[in-house]
């Protein structure tokens, strides 16, 4: 019997949407979660957290990098100017996330995590008496270690690995300037309402850890809206003039928050100068409650007064913190 060609047609047609629909299976089954290894898994909440709105430390780490974007240069609305600027601030490009996991025995795993980011370090500022808008394109590294542990031994990772341990951010540019060459943080003291609270050592903040309070340790850093907070920096310079230090936390109401610090004490050291850096500021009362990291950035005055764009050099710190109520 002859087939017509609108019979052929629609069996064509029939089977392209049953071979479809059969590939969407194929495909959905190869990312659900059912099939995840555990280091898969694992990947996953470190790249792209749990989806928890900020409020489970397991989110700390998926925005770690934008956690650092201001979006361009910023300033008033809420930011304190830096001397004679007008606006300076990053914006991320685009960021590469390499993790390296390894197992102690079967309860546990390690997380290496290293963020590349890409950007643009951008400056508004008046030269020769005129407004003139500063691009420097730059790349930063930063490196935290994570420790999950094994809660269960059920088919699915999600419920038998919780985070156990998170470590502090250690980072730096390596371009256009390598940041250590040039300034270095090695300590960093956190006062709450005038009480000592957390003294963090470097140069290689990853050595400072947390244990999350699931595992009965005291967790991240944790603050009250409202509450009085000063930081004091310990810094290593190779520079003759102050270098330019700031703390970049969560973005309030009038856009990226930031705050920049005084230098308080100066001390020659060979042919280089040990430096000390403090600010006192209060949470905002509209902070978001949660989980977040905040930033130490110290990096050359040239970073932000030369309009070079191979001069910045920038050290970086980064730490979680929790805003309760």
């Amino acid at each position: 019997m002859k087939v017509s060609k609108f019979t052929k047609t629609a069996l064509f047609l029939l089977f392209s949407a049953v071979f479809g629909l059969y590939m969407a299976g194929c495909s959905d089954s190869a990312v659900d979660p059912d099939n995840q290894t555990d280091d898969q898994f694992i990947q996953e909440v470190v790249t792209k957290g749990i989806g928890s709105s900020q409020q489970e430390d397991d989110d700390l780490m998926f925005n770690e990098a934008y956690d650092l974007d201001n979006g361009g240069a910023v300033g008033g609305g809420g930011d304190t100017p830096i001397d004679s600027l007008i606006r300076w601030g990053r914006r991320v490009t685009g960021v590469n996330v390499s993790v390296t996991i390894t197992s102690e025995g079967d309860s546990l795993k390690i997380a290496s995590i290293t963020r590349t980011i890409n950007g643009e370090f951008i400056i508004v500022g008046i030269v020769l008496g005129v407004e003139k808008t500063i691009i420097k394109p730059y790349t930063e590294v930063l490196k935290r270690n994570v420790t999950f542990k094994r809660i269960a031994h059920s088919p699915r990772p999600r419920f038998n690995w919780k985070l156990y341990k998170v470590s502090m951010v250690d980072g730096e540019t390596t371009s256009p300037q390598v940041g250590s060459e040039y300034v270095q943080i090695n300590k960093v003291e956190v006062y709450i309402d005038n009480v000592l609270t957390h003294t963090f050592n470097g140069p290689d903040f990853t050595q400072n850890v947390f244990t999350t309070k699931r595992f009965n340790g005291t967790g991240i850093p944790q603050v009250h809206r409202g509450d009085q907070v000063r930081i004091k920096v310990y810094t290593f310079s190779k520079q003759s003039e102050q270098d330019i230090v700031a703390w970049h936390w969560a973005r309030n109401t009038f856009g990226f928050h930031r705050e920049p610090f005084v230098m308080t004490s100066e001390i020659p050291n060979g042919q280089y100068w040990d430096r000390t850096y403090e600010k006192t500021f209060n949470i905002y009362g509209d902070h978001r409650h949660g989980i977040f990291n905040g930033f130490i950035s110290a990096s050359t005055r040239k970073s932000l007064y030369d309009d070079s764009p191979v001069e910045f050099a920038s050290d970086l710190v980064g730490t979680p913190y929790r805003v309760l109520p």
